[in-house]
């Protein structure tokens, strides 16, 4: 009997994941397989593709010169409009990712067909205290066990065989504001994961578990917690002292939310960590100081956690401006002398150099315009230079909180010696409040005037237009082989290949294939939906395939609707799988609104509860539903019916929907605040009626 070849394909994978089947490749993915994952050109492997996590395929049949008859093979409409933003895992034909909502799909990677799925039934109830939407960025592979990081603070092991987890663990408290939103990764039989929650007041830490058990092995935390407590480590007795006033009883911040790379070489594990809490440091540490661990790069022993060298990449952040973009090893030939490194394009539009034996200070560059909150780097010291008045409000911070560079993967050619990034220039007025700061952690903590808050709109529109740019950087010589203006400002994570391409998604929906030498672009594809998540390559039968995740979310995306308008594309959320001749077409399930919003009540109010409501709109509402009432993945309040705005207070008040994902405000609302919330979305619906008839 003959076999369906998804059958035998699926067969195969599970044998190899087990280490025992009857195919050549059949071999367990550990920690030799791991190591080795650069000559692994047929498969993706771990998060990066390598250790590494350069990002770089070495296949090449799809190429500069092939690029042009590259097709959609298969499409697959996920039931999502949220942001999506993982990078897949492929092993020997099968694709395992995650969706929103930590949902993983097991997939035959040449057709499409699922596998299986695993849903972890994440706690729906908990997105109001999630700061950049319900997204995941992926799963870990080791041992024939898939490893997921869930929202809700959760560590599974899942078999990669039949989607069945095999062990659980709680790795936050689940009381605090904590979340999970990176991918994990794996180190020396170790499972690794950070946390997110800056925003709403945690102290961040990353945690190590046993692969097969799921034992924790050790936690380093980035910030000191209550001296009064004792201090966990010898580090962060020594990082207290760079900290001022009681700032422990706002949790501190610095969550490694993203940005884990282990080097087997050295056996040390890098992370970024996050901003402080609140955003000012005049407010969390009144009197200044450094504020140690925050926005920084730890190295740390692999078996232990234990600190070996760290380096600040903004000392006192004052912006935002944590240090969890993506964390890229490399061995450059900087002076003569080849340098083990490590490399980050700054949120702070700086791009890094840093040696990672030691943490030594290599470089560190511009690679964005505009920027003001610093006038350079001292050489020596490795500290930016501050510029006058950037600590202090109000300030026109550039790069704005979204920063120059974020989270989004980034590409290095060895061969060329250049890093591809997406990259951003924007400008913000940042306001702290005068006087005492009151710690919220049911809420956005950020510190914030509300009053500045209602004004957001009006304040961005004084700062310069943001534009986005694909950048080759070298960095060795510290500067831009080339520059791709972009249509949009912003852009997805990027994938280099050995075929002399870049290629990238934009927030348009637009997925582009460039010239890697030089920049040109060679192909576009319409996808649809703004795009995050960066491409992965691999080979199947000795076919060359590129998958990605496309959906657009987070708070860019919710922001983003209401400023850009059409430069965003949100909807429904696919997956994408491109091959040569591939003739495949894309029918997008529909989603939006094609006419402009018509009130469905009519709400008599004055003009003061206008502008309440407008503050409190931006203060609870805006963050997931769009700035001036304009959403992108979530509804548009300007369409609600009148059904719904009967059920107004049930919803915000009561929570009649917090099982799915609409967070309940009755603790910090009452009926006259939301009546004035509800004004000003009418108003809003009214004002866009209005000027559609112009």
């Amino acid at each position: 009997m003959q076999l369906p070849q998804n059958l035998v394909r699926t067969l195969a994978a599970l044998g190899a994941l087990g280490g025992c089947f009857a195919c050549e490749r059949a071999q367990p993915v550990d920690d030799r397989r791991l190591a080795a994952a650069d000559r692994d050109s047929a498969n993706w492997l771990t998060y990066g593709r390598t250790y590494t996590e350069q990002r770089f395929s070495p296949l090449r049949e799809i190429n500069e010169s092939t690029i042009t008859r590259l097709g959609l093979v298969w499409s697959k409409e996920l039931p999502t409009t949220r942001g999506l933003e993982a990078t897949p895992i492929v092993l020997d034909g099968v694709l395992y990712t995650t969706s929103s909502w930590s949902v993983v799909y097991a997939m035959d990677a040449p057709t499409g067909q699922e596998l299986w799925t695993y849903d972890p039934k994440v706690d729906r109830s908990r997105a109001r205290t999630v700061c950049c939407d319900v997204v995941n960025r992926g799963l870990a592979l080791y041992r024939g066990k898939l490893y997921l990081g869930t929202l809700d603070g959760r560590l599974i092991a899942i078999d990669a065989a039949s989607g069945q987890p095999v062990w659980e663990t709680l790795t936050v408290d689940p009381a605090q504001p904590y979340a999970i939103t990176g991918a994990p990764r794996v180190a020396r039989g170790l499972v690794l994961i950070g946390n997110a929650g800056a925003e709403f007041g945690v102290r961040g830490y990353v945690s190590a578990y046993d692969a097969e058990s799921g034992k924790l092995v050790w936690r380093t935390y980035t910030v000191p917690g209550d001296p009064a407590k004792g201090f966990e480590s010898k580090a962060l007795e020594a990082a207290a002292k760079t900290w001022n006033g009681e700032y422990w009883k706002a949790g501190g911040g610095g969550p490694a939310w993203e940005a884990i790379v282990y080097d087997p070489e050295l056996d040390l594990v890098y992370f970024g960590t996050g901003n402080g809490i609140a955003w000012y440091r005049d407010l969390r540490s009144p009197g200044g100081g450094d504020n140690l661990y925050l926005a920084s790069i730890l190295a740390v022993r692999a078996g232990t956690g234990e600190l070996v060298w760290h380096y600040q990449v903004t000392p006192g952040d004052n912006w935002d401006f944590d240090a969890t973009q993506p964390l890229l090893l490399a061995d450059l030939l900087i002076g003569g002398q080849t340098r083990k490194v490590v490399m980050q394009a700054s949120k702070n539009g700086f791009f890094y150099v840093i040696d990672r034996t030691n943490g030594k200070f290599i470089s560190g560059t511009p690679f964005a315009d505009g920027i003001t909150w610093a006038t350079g780097m001292d050489s020596v010291t490795g500290r930016p230079i501050e510029a006058p008045g950037a600590g202090s409000g109000p300030f026109l911070a550039s790069p704005d909180p979204e920063g120059a560079h974020n989270w989004y993967p980034m590409a290095f050619d060895p061969s060329k010696g250049l890093v591809f990034l997406g990259a951003r220039s924007g400008a913000v007025y940042l306001h702290a409040p005068a006087g005492k700061w009151d710690s919220d952690i049911s809420m956005w903590n950020l510190g914030d005037d509300a009053r500045y808050n209602g004004k957001l709109t009006a304040d961005l529109a004084k700062a310069p237009p943001p534009r986005g740019e694909l950048v080759a950087w070298n960095p060795v010589e510290r500067r831009a082989a080339w520059r791709v203006t972009l249509p949009v400002s912003m852009s997805g994570g990027v994938l280099a290949t050995a075929g002399n391409l870049v290629l990238q998604g934009r927030s348009d929906g637009m997925l582009a294939a460039y010239r890697s030498a030089d920049g040109a672009k060679l192909w576009e594809f319409n996808a649809g939906t703004g795009i995050m998540a960066p491409p992965v390559s691999y080979r199947v039968q000795g076919k060359q395939y590129l998958t990605l995740m496309v959906g657009w979310g987070g708070p860019s995306g919710h922001f983003a609707a209401g400023l850009l308008g059409p430069l965003v594309k949100p909807g429904y959320g696919r997956i994408l799988t491109f091959a040569l001749g591939g003739t495949a077409r894309l029918e997008p399930t529909p989603y939006g609104h094609t006419a402009p919003p018509v009130p469905a009540i009519r709400l008599d109010t004055t003009a003061a509860a206008l502008a309440e409501g407008g503050i409190l709109y931006q203060t609870y509402c805006a963050p997931c539903h769009g700035i001036g009432a304009i959403a992108g993945p979530v509804p548009d309040l300007r369409y609600s019916t009148a059904e719904v705005h009967a059920q107004l207070d049930s919803i915000v008040l009561g929570g009649a929907r917090k099982a799915l994902g609409m967070p309940w405000f009755g603790d910090k609302l009452d009926h006259a605040k939301l009546r004035a919330i509800q004004a000003y979305v009418i108003s809003q619906a009214r004002a866009a009626q209005e000027l559609s008839r112009r």
